[in-house]
């Protein structure tokens, strides 16, 4: 993958919660490498409250997220993406759009903090479980040489980060 800025696309069902942090939390410590997008299969039209509370907690801008559908992203003349994420298990089991240059595809599924019924205090820290997760998650990412590694490396490395560790 011998080019940069890399696209990368954060898929959920609703994306409002967990695509949304994973797309603040990448285009915070992605730098000038990667352009960082989210959507769902079924959008909420609204991004959690407590998603944007998350991102602030870490210091990442909390302007511009909308809750959209990932058709934008199979358009024509939308980004050609390089990699898609599935965030959630929902949407990594549905039929998803045909992408416009067959980009890499992995899933790294997390808990929905979102479905979380409690106190704000435990909702909150839901949220923060997600993000730390997803974190952990993107700086292994950012980690690999992707520009040294062949496609099918490249995947079985992509794989490997949505794998639960022992």
């Amino acid at each position: 993958m011998p080019h940069s800025p890399f696209n990368v696309l954060f898929l959920c069902t609703g994306n409002s919660a967990r695509s949304i942090l994973a797309e603040g939390l990448l285009k915070g410590l992605g730098g000038d490498r990667f352009q960082a997008y989210s959507a769902g299969s079924t959008p909420k039209g609204e991004v959690h409250p407590l998603a944007l509370a998350t991102l602030k907690s870490y210091s990442l801008p909390t302007d511009g997220y909308r809750s959209k559908s990932w058709d934008e992203f199979a358009a024509p003349d939308a980004p050609k993406m390089d990699f898609i994420i599935t965030v959630c298990d929902n949407a990594a089991g549905e039929v998803c759009p045909v992408w416009p240059g067959h980009p890499m595809t992995a899933h790294w599924g997390v808990p929905d903090p979102a479905a979380l019924e409690g106190s704000e205090e435990e909702r909150l820290k839901a949220f923060h479980d997600a993000a730390r997760m997803l974190k952990r998650r993107i700086e292994l990412f950012l980690s690999l040489p992707l520009e040294r590694l062949d496609a099918m490396s490249l995947q079985a490395e992509l794989h490997g980060i949505g794998k639960p560790r022992g």
